[in-house]
């Protein structure tokens, strides 16, 4: 199941701003093999054993990943936590979106290929499965905000 948060709040169990926090405190933690796969995977990027980057346009630190590799790698090495996925591209939602007991915090609806067995739990309330429960209960949420003028 993944869980996902639609209400913003403070809280050390959350990350927000997924480039200070990456910078911060995840690229200074040991990668291991799937990490370093991920990081091809999303950004066509070898992780060198100094922390640096190689790509098609040259070297560049850990901190020239892009947001959404970030926000992946973030999700995998905190998984108690909460992660902002607003600034991730559709490659990594649908990668996020196949994944099992993450949690993330959504504004909005995004475009995601889910799995039709995919259980989703929305602000710990509702419980959807598939791609057609995740685009109702979005619709519904865009009805309440309506309703409630935000």
């Amino acid at each position: 199941m993944i869980y996902v948060y639609t209400n913003k709040q403070d809280s050390e169990n959350w990350i927000m701003q997924n480039d200070w926090y990456f910078n911060l405190y995840t690229s200074n933690e040991k990668f291991t093999e799937e990490d370093k796969a991920v990081i091809w995977q999303i950004d066509h990027a070898k992780l060198t054993e100094d922390k640096r980057i190689e790509t098609k346009y040259g070297l560049g630190t850990i901190r020239n990943l892009s947001s959404g590799c970030k926000t992946m790698l973030n999700v995998r090495k905190n998984p108690k936590k909460i992660v902002n996925a607003d600034e991730c591209g559709q490659n990594v939602l649908d990668i996020l979106f196949s994944m099992d007991g993450i949690s993330l915090y959504m504004s909005r609806p995004e475009r995601i290929r889910i799995k039709e067995d995919m259980e989703i739990c929305f602000n710990n309330t509702d419980k959807v499965t598939g791609r057609k429960g995740y685009e109702h209960w979005w619709s519904k949420e865009y009805e309440r905000r309506d309703s409630d003028d935000l």
